[in-house]
C-alpha cells in the first residue's frame, strides 16, 4: 500500500494529471472512476490505482453476488492500493470514487476515420473548452460519426476533464490530430467527402442538405468561429435556425445538431 505522496509514483501522477506535454511525451493517459475502469480495454491498461476504502468495498460486493466482473478484472490486472488522503492528491475530482488507471495512447490514422464506405466525420478547429470537447465525442458516438478530426490548437483530448465528459467514448471514437487543415481538407475532397461549414454567412438550413454520402462538418472556435482559410475550403455553408436575440450556439450544441441530422437522415435510407 502507498501510504505517503512523497512515492515516487506518485509524484509522477500528479504531474501526468496538470501537464499534456509530460502525458504526451509518456504516450499516456489518466482516466478516473468505476464506469471509465469498467470500459477501459484491457490491452490499453498499465497502472491501476484504488483505495483501501473501496477495494474493501468491491470485495464485500464480490463475495456476496458471487460474481463481479469489475472485481475480477482488478484481479486479473493488478491494482496499487493507496490511502484515500494520497488518492485525493492523484485525483483530478472534488469527489473521487476511489479508482484511478493509467493507460497507453491508442494510435490512430486517416484510414482508421476513412474505412467505412461512406465516411462521417466531425472536424473541429481550434476548440478550447475541454468540456465541448468531451461532449462532442460522447455525443459523435451516439450518432454514428467514424471519426473525429482535430486542429493542432484544439484542447488537449486527454485533458482530465475532456475524458470525464465523454463519459467512456474516448475508448471508441478514433481522432486523429492535424498539423495541416487545409491540406488534410484537400485529401477528404479527393476521397468524395463533401465539407460543410457551419457558418453565419449560411442561406440553407442544415436540414435542406443531404448527409447520407461521406460527409465533413467543420466545427470552428468557440469565441472566433472558423477562421477564414478554413471556412473558404467548405463546399457549403449551412445556418442553423436562430430565434430571438441569439447569433449563435455553443459549439458542443451547434455540432450535436449537426451530427443527429446526419444519423436521422442515414437511418432514414436503411429502413426506407
Amino acid at each position: 500500500m502507498i501510504t505517503s505522496t512523497s512515492n515516487a509514483r506518485i509524484k509522477q501522477l500528479v504531474q501526468w494529471q496538470g501537464k499534456a506535454r509530460e502525458r504526451k511525451r509518456s504516450g499516456i493517459f489518466i482516466v478516473e472512476g468505476l464506469k471509465m475502469y469498467e470500459e477501459a480495454p484491457e490491452e490499453w491498461i498499465r497502472e491501476t490505482y484504488i483505495t483501501d476504502t473501496l477495494m474493501r468495498r468491491l470485495k464485500q460486493e464480490a463475495k456476496a453476488a458471487g460474481e463481479a466482473a469489475l472485481w475480477k478484472k482488478l484481479e486479473r490486472l493488478g491494482y496499487e492500493q493507496v490511502k484515500e488522503e494520497v488518492f485525493a492528491r492523484i485525483s483530478d475530482t472534488q469527489t473521487p470514487q476511489g479508482v484511478l488507471c493509467v493507460l497507453k495512447r491508442p494510435e490512430y490514422v486517416l484510414d482508421d476515420i476513412l474505412r467505412a464506405e461512406q465516411p462521417f466525420i466531425t472536424i473541429l478547429e481550434d476548440l478550447q473548452d475541454p468540456g465541448n470537447l468531451g461532449t462532442i465525442v460522447r455525443t459523435g458516438e451516439g450518432a454514428g460519426i467514424h471519426g473525429i478530426i482535430l486542429t493542432k490548437d484544439t484542447v488537449d483530448i486527454y485533458n482530465p476533464k475532456t475524458i470525464r465528459a465523454t463519459m467512456g467514448s474516448i475508448y471508441r471514437v478514433p481522432f486523429l490530430y492535424t498539423e495541416n487543415l487545409q491540406d488534410l481538407l484537400a485529401v477528404l475532397k479527393d476521397r468524395g467527402i463533401t465539407v460543410y461549414a457551419a457558418h453565419l454567412d449560411g442561406k440553407r438550413y442544415y436540414d435542406s442538405f443531404d448527409f447520407k454520402k461521406g460527409a465533413a462538418f467543420l466545427i470552428g472556435n468557440e469565441g472566433n468561429g472558423l477562421q477564414r482559410s478554413t471556412a473558404d475550403m467548405a463546399d457549403a455553408y449551412l445556418k442553423i435556425p436562430m430565434e430571438g436575440g441569439v447569433e449563435s450556439l455553443n459549439a458542443a450544441i451547434a455540432a450535436s445538431l449537426l451530427m443527429y441530422e446526419a444519423h436521422r437522415q442515414r437511418q432514414q435510407k436503411q429502413t426506407g
